[in-house]
């Protein structure tokens, strides 16, 4: 229930076009009784009260009428809906998105990129037919009913009492089988979801399938997934057939009892014929829209089910929460960051992943991060970053806490170099420009000049307007690094962090970037996260960390001399220079 709530209060940003269903749902229904009620009468005057059609052509004029708006009003309401459902799934869909950014990579990390990606298109089209078909059904399941009985109660009581009696069967039924059928719904997404994560990874990951040779592993595997969500779909439509088969028979004999009372009260003469006749159109109509709340209820429940998934990501909370306004960044930003006594700990953790760290990046100098997997070396340029908030301490930037800057603003002022940089399906300038979208070619040239890439653009046919397909396909291992460093040329930001940016480079180029990647430093705050120690010598400052603690800091020089776990790491890695 708590779900349906939820969806009525997103339902509220479309609540013009919801009044629209429900008011043109309503003068159907009046539209409705009219033409039962003339068409009644025009029966009643041709065969009992012997008038000619040509008697009758007024009646019938109007009886047209009616039924010509009956339509149009059903037309509107159809297209209202349809609507509705249009505007919700766009709302939805953006706020969804923007949550999800707004959630950072600490949050996608944890979760699988198809399951995501299947609530982004297949979650949020499963409420189509909720907000279009399901939702103005119950007003209309409220509304035409009770219509109906202030039409029949006055005119004959017994009939009133007798659909008044048996209306709440069917509701009772959809309860019923609602409640047989939601946990089936739910399990039906969670198999799609799985499903579709388990496809995509299949695919990002087929090179490595075929080379270790589990291709038919795993469509054996996929096979099985896809077995199961047959039968998880089959169970729904079970219920689905035997709920349509229930209220169809509870419907049919509700009539029926209807058309056996009103017609031993006409046959004894207990009632006039035209409003036994009123009584008998109307009645089939009084309980087509319970039935049809019935037959859509389906669409409901499988709209409640993707709506779990949605709606548990959008109430995850914000891991930067801004409660007021930021100010601007100040225009003299030196960027001078200092960590003081920085703790952090993931939610699904006990364990703190950074402890109590304290450090000072300077302008024009450079801070290395080296230490072993899971050291907290990602964790602190995610805080740095504000993808994460410190669960305790803070981090000031030239004596301003971080946490008054505007998160966005602040990100303007970095230039980050990740150790696998993600490529769009676009061409190179397009993928180079995301550092600066308002780049000249010119501009876009000479970054790629400085990240040595510009003569492997040359060398393609369509030069900088080359597509490189889906994760940069097209692009070998170096070339897409490069591609990220010629990104953080153009960012021309005061902070640059680098996850191991020249790991991906041949030995040919890889000194050549260095050299590059030490002109960009130049008057700017550096920060490294070393994963190779070849890569920190020249270091003004270099931490190692070990659970998330600082363990040893100073420079290359200074820490060999202290001989301790630094020196010994160095070593292990084939020695120091």
């Amino acid at each position: 229930m708590a779900r349906d709530r939820r969806l009525s209060q997103a339902a509220r940003h479309a609540r013009s076009g919801i009044r629209a269903v429900v008011g043109l749902g309503a003068l159907g229904g009046v539209l409705l009784v009219a033409q039962a009620y003339l068409l009644s009468r025009v029966i009643d005057d041709v065969f009992l009260g012997g008038q000619t059609l040509n008697g009758v052509v007024g009646l019938l004029a109007v009886l047209l009428g009616v039924a010509v708006l009956r339509a149009g009003a059903v037309w509107g309401a159809e297209v209202a809906a349809r609507r509705v459902a249009g505007q919700m799934k766009q709302h939805l869909r953006t706020q969804l998105l923007a949550h999800l950014f707004a959630l950072g990579p600490a949050y996608t990390r944890r979760e699988r990129s198809g399951e995501l990606t299947n609530t982004l298109t297949n979650g949020i089209e499963a409420l189509d037919a909720y907000f279009s078909e399901y939702l103005p059904q119950i007003t209309l399941a409220a509304a035409l009913p009770l219509i109906i009985l202030g039409v029949i109660f006055p005119l004959d009581l017994i009939s009133g009492a007798v659909l008044l009696f048996t209306m709440p069967f069917i509701p009772m039924m959809m309860i019923l089988i609602g409640l047989w059928a939601e946990s089936r719904n739910v399990r039906q997404f969670e198999a799609l979801s799985q499903m579709s994560a388990h496809f995509l990874d299949v695919l990002q990951g087929l090179t490595t399938l075929k080379s270790f040779g589990r291709s038919q592993a795993q469509i054996k595997t996929i096979g099985k997934i896809s077995d199961e969500f047959r039968k998880v779909t089959l169970d729904v439509l079970r219920v689905a057939f035997l709920s349509a088969f229930f209220l169809e028979f509870i419907a049919t004999l509700s009539v029926a009892i209807i058309a056996v009372e009103v017609g031993l009260r006409l046959l004894h003469g207990h009632l006039p014929f035209q409003e036994a006749l009123f009584i008998l159109i109307l009645a089939p109509e009084f309980y087509l829209p319970l039935r049809s709340l019935g037959a859509k209820y389906h669409a409901g429940a499988a709209g409640r089910a993707a709506a779990t998934r949605i709606f548990d990501i959008l109430e995850t909370p914000l891991p930067v929460q801004a409660t007021t306004v930021a100010p601007p960044l100040p225009s003299d930003l030196r960027v001078r960051v200092q960590f003081d006594a920085v703790s952090f700990h993931y939610p699904d953790s006990e364990t703190n992943a950074v402890q109590a760290v304290s450090f000072t990046l300077q302008p024009g100098q450079t801070t290395a991060l080296v230490g072993a997997s899971g050291a907290g070396k990602s964790t602190l340029a995610f805080l740095l970053m504000r993808f994460l908030e410190p669960t305790g301490g803070r981090i000031t930037v030239d004596g301003h806490p971080l946490t008054n800057f505007d998160p966005d603003d602040w990100r303007q002022k970095i230039a980050w170099v990740p150790q696998a940089p993600y490529l769009f399906a676009a061409s190179i300038a397009e993928n180079i420009r995301l550092g600066n979208p308002e780049a000249t070619l010119d501009e876009v040239i000479w970054a790629a000049e400085q990240a040595n890439l510009h003569s492997t653009v040359t060398t393609l046919p369509e030069g900088y307007s080359t597509r490189i397909g889906e994760r940069g396909a097209r692009l070998s291992g170096g070339q897409a690094q490069r591609l990220a460093i010629a990104r953080a040329f153009l960012r021309d930001a005061p902070l640059l962090i680098l996850d191991e940016a020249t790991s991906n480079l041949d030995p040919a180029n890889e000194e050549h970037i260095r050299q590059a990647l030490a002109r960009l430093a130049q008057h700017r705050t550096v920060l490294i996260i070393a994963h190779r120690l070849s890569t920190v010598h020249q270091a003004d400052q270099i931490l190692l960390l070990d659970g998330g603690r600082v363990l040893e800091r100073g420079t290359h020089q200074e820490l060999l001399a202290q001989g301790g776990s630094y020196r010994r790491l160095v070593h292990a890695f084939g020695g120091a220079r």
